[in-house]
C-alpha cells in the first residue's frame, strides 16, 4: 500500500448485482494523484465514448485524494465523476464534509458505479466489506432524513453520500449530498445517481491513512496554520479567520455593487437594480447563525449552522448558512435583498439535493421570461415572478425541486427549458455548454480574469472555481489531492505555496516528487479531461457564449461600463501555452506522449 492511499478501488455493477475489489497501483497514484485525476485516468479507459449519460454503461465514480483523511488542512474532499446528463461531456462535482475520509477509513481511495439497479439501492462499505442493500424505505426522503436514518442504523463511524427527490427525478441540475449540507453540485451528477436507482453510498469504518514522514507533515501543518494567521489581513482580521466567523458568504454584500456578482440575470448593474443590499450584509447571516462547524478537522471552519426559521419562512434549525454562490444566486442575481428568503431556498435546495448555483440562475431567467411576457401567470400558477420578490422565488423554487408545473420545465437548466418554452426565450438563457455560471463577472478584471477563459474552456463549463491554462495545474492539484481551494495553493501562485504544496505530497505519499513532476500531472489530467470531451465531439472553443457574460454590447454604468471581456483571446493564449491545435483544440501529439498518454495520442490523431 503506498502512503497517502488505502491502496483499493471498488467496482460495482447496480444491474447484475456484483461487486469487484482492484488494487490502485503506484503508478496510477503518482500520475494521476486521486479525486478527478484518478477518475478521468478510469472512465477513459473503461468507458466507450457515446454512451448515455442516464443510461447504464455511463460510470458514476467517487474518489478521494492522497490528503483526504490526513492532518494536512482541509483535507476533507472527495470528487465524483461520470458523463455530465448537463453538458454531454466530462461531467466532476467536489464536495467536502465527512464522507471523503470515511470513504478511506472504510479501506477504499474510490468507487464505481455501473449499471441500473431495477429497484432503489444503496451501498453500504463497511470495514473493507460492501454489500447492495435495500433503499425503498428511503426513496422520496430528502437528504437530511435520508442521512439521519442511515446514521442512526450505522453509528457514529459512518458518513453518508445520498441524493434527495430531484436526484430521483432526474433533475439535470440534481447534487449528491452529504452532512447536512456538503454538495457535490455541478455537472448534474445527481441525475446520473438518480438514473442509476442508487439512492446513497454509506462509508464505515475505523482505518486510518499513513503517511510517509509524520514529523515532516506535523512540521507544514504547524506552518500552514501560522500562515492562515497572518494571510490577507484587513481591519485586523486575516481572510481565514474572517471565512471562519462569516463563512464563504462573507463577500457578498461587497459583490453585489462591485461588480464581481452578476445582477438580473447578469443583465443588470448592482448599484442601479439592487441599491439596497443590506440583507446581503455579514451580519444580516451572521445574527443566524447557532454555531460554527466545519468540514473533517479543517482549520478553517467555514460552516454555519443556523437557528429555526422565526419570521415569515420556517426552515427547520440545524440547516446550513448559504454559501457566496448561493447567496449571489438567489440574491444579486434575482435584484433579492431578502435574507431570510435567501437561508429559506438554500434550505429547499440542501434537502431535495440540487445545485443552488443551477436553481438560482434558472429562477432569474424565469423572472426576465415572465418580465418579458414569454411567461404569465397562467405558466407560472399565479405566481408573479418580479424581481425582488422574495416570496416568487421561494415558491418556484419549490415548483422546480419538486418538478411540479412550471417547475417541471425549468428543471433541467435553462439551456433546455428555453429549448422547451421556445417564443425567443434563448435570449435570456445564460449558460455555456448547457451549465449555468459561476457567480463571478469575467468583466471585472477583463485582461486577467481567472475565470473568463475556464468558463468557456474548463472539461466542466461554467465552473466559479475552474482555472485555464498553466495557472490552472495547481487548482488541478488541489482538487485531485483532496484539499479545499481555501486551503490557498489553488488560488495563489507564490514561490512559497509551491514549496508548501511540493512538501505536504512529498511527506504524505513518499514519492519524493519535484515540482515540475507535480505540475506536470496536473497538466496531464487538464489534457485528459479535455479528451474525454474531444472523444465525445465536443470542443470546447465551439460552445456559444451568451453575449452578457463577456459585455457585448458594455453595460452603460456602473463598476463595469464600457468593459468587454477577451474571452476567446485569454482561451488562445492558454492554449498556445498548452501546446492545443488553435482550431481543433487538440493537444500536441508528442505532448501527449511525453504526459504518458500515449493512448489519448493515438485516439486523437491515430
Amino acid at each position: 500500500m503506498t502512503d497517502g492511499y488505502m491502496g483499493k478501488m471498488l467496482f460495482v455493477d447496480l444491474s447484475s448485482k456484483t461487486i469487484t475489489e482492484e488494487a490502485l497501483d503506484a503508478k496510477m497514484c503518482r500520475d494521476y494523484i486521486g479525486g478527478y485525476g484518478i477518475g478521468a485516468r478510469v472512465l477513459y479507459s473503461r468507458q466507450k465514448p457515446g454512451v448515455a449519460a442516464l443510461g447504464p454503461e455511463n460510470m458514476l465514480g467517487f474518489i478521494a485524494g492522497p490528503f483526504t483523511g490526513t492532518p494536512v488542512p482541509t483535507g476533507a474532499r472527495y470528487t465524483v465523476v461520470a458523463k455530465s446528463p448537463l453538458t454531454g461531456g466530462w461531467g466532476d462535482a467536489n464536495s467536502g464534509g465527512q464522507f471523503g475520509p470515511y470513504l478511506k477509513f472504510s479501506g477504499f481511495d474510490a468507487v464505481f458505479f455501473t449499471g441500473i439497479s431495477p429497484e432503489p439501492v444503496y451501498l453500504l462499505i463497511d470495514e473493507g466489506k460492501a454489500e447492495i442493500k435495500d433503499a425503498g424505505y428511503l426513496w422520496g426522503k430528502d437528504t437530511y432524513e435520508t442521512e439521519d436514518n442511515l446514521m442512526a442504523e450505522y453509528g457514529k463511524q459512518s458518513r453518508v453520500a445520498c441524493i434527495g427527490p430531484s436526484g430521483e427525478k432526474l433533475s439535470l441540475v440534481a447534487g449528491i449530498m452529504t452532512d447536512h449540507g456538503s454538495t457535490a453540485g455541478r455537472s448534474g451528477l445527481g441525475a446520473v445517481m438518480g438514473s442509476k436507482k442508487l439512492k446513497a453510498v454509506v462509508a464505515r469504518g475505523t482505518g486510518t491513512v499513513s503517511v510517509a514522514d509524520k514529523d515532516a507533515l506535523d512540521k507544514l501543518r504547524r506552518e500552514m496554520l501560522d500562515f492562515y494567521k497572518t494571510f490577507f489581513i484587513t481591519d485586523g482580521m486575516s481572510i481565514t479567520d474572517r471565512i471562519h466567523r462569516y463563512g464563504t458568504v462573507y463577500g457578498t454584500f461587497a459583490s453585489a455593487h462591485s461588480g464581481d456578482t452578476p445582477v438580473k440575470n447578469w443583465g443588470g448593474v448592482g448599484v442601479v437594480d439592487l441599491p439596497d443590499r443590506s440583507g446581503l450584509e455579514n451580519e444580516a447571516f451572521d445574527s443566524r447563525v447557532e454555531r460554527l462547524s466545519g468540514c473533517w478537522h479543517c482549520p478553517i471552519a467555514c460552516k454555519g449552522i443556523i437557528k429555526a426559521g422565526e419570521g415569515e419562512y420556517q426552515y427547520a434549525a440545524g440547516s446550513r448558512r448559504p454559501e457566496y454562490e448561493t447567496a449571489a444566486a438567489f440574491g444579486a442575481l434575482c435584484a433579492n435583498h431578502n435574507t431570510e428568503a435567501i437561508a429559506m431556498v438554500n434550505d429547499i435546495c440542501n434537502r431535495a439535493g440540487i445545485d443552488t448555483i443551477s436553481t438560482g440562475t434558472i429562477v432569474a431567467f424565469a423572472i426576465e421570461l415572465y418580465e418579458n411576457g414569454i411567461l404569465t401567470g397562467q405558466d407560472t400558477g399565479g405566481i408573479e415572478l418580479k424581481w425582488g420578490n422574495h416570496r416568487a422565488i421561494v415558491a418556484l423554487t419549490q415548483k422546480i425541486v419538486k418538478r411540479e408545473g412550471l417547475g417541471d420545465i425549468l428543471a433541467d437548466g435553462v439551456k433546455i427549458a428555453a429549448e422547451k418554452i421556445g417564443k425567443g426565450s434563448e435570449k435570456f438563457a445564460v449558460h455555456i455548454g448547457g451549465q449555468e455560471l459561476g457567480m463571478h463577472d469575467p468583466k471585472l478584471s477583463p485582461d486577467r480574469s481567472p475565470v473568463a477563459a475556464p468558463f468557456l474552456m474548463d472539461a466542466t463549463p461554467g465552473r466559479h472555481n475552474a482555472r485555464f491554462g498553466p495557472s490552472g495545474f495547481r487548482m488541478h492539484l488541489t482538487n485531485m489531492g483532496g484539499i479545499c481551494t481555501l486551503s490557498s495553493f489553488g488560488l495563489i501562485q507564490s514561490p512559497e505555496n509551491d514549496v508548501r504544496l511540493l512538501g505536504f505530497f512529498n511527506a504524505v505519499t513518499g514519492f519524493n516528487y519535484s515540482l515540475q513532476e507535480l505540475l506536470r500531472a496536473g497538466e496531464r489530467v487538464a489534457d485528459l479531461r479535455h479528451a474525454f470531451n474531444l472523444r465525445e465531439g465536443i470542443v470546447e472553443l465551439n460552445w456559444p457564449v451568451h453575449p452578457r457574460i463577456v459585455g457585448k454590447p458594455p453595460q452603460a454604468t456602473g463598476p463595469l461600463a464600457g468593459i468587454t471581456a477577451d474571452m476567446e483571446a485569454q482561451a488562445y493564449w492558454n492554449m498556445g501555452q498548452l501546446d492545443w491545435d488553435r482550431f481543433t483544440t487538440k493537444p500536441n501529439k508528442e505532448k501527449l506522449r511525453s504526459l504518458g498518454l500515449e493512448d489519448v495520442a493515438k485516439d486523437l490523431w491515430g
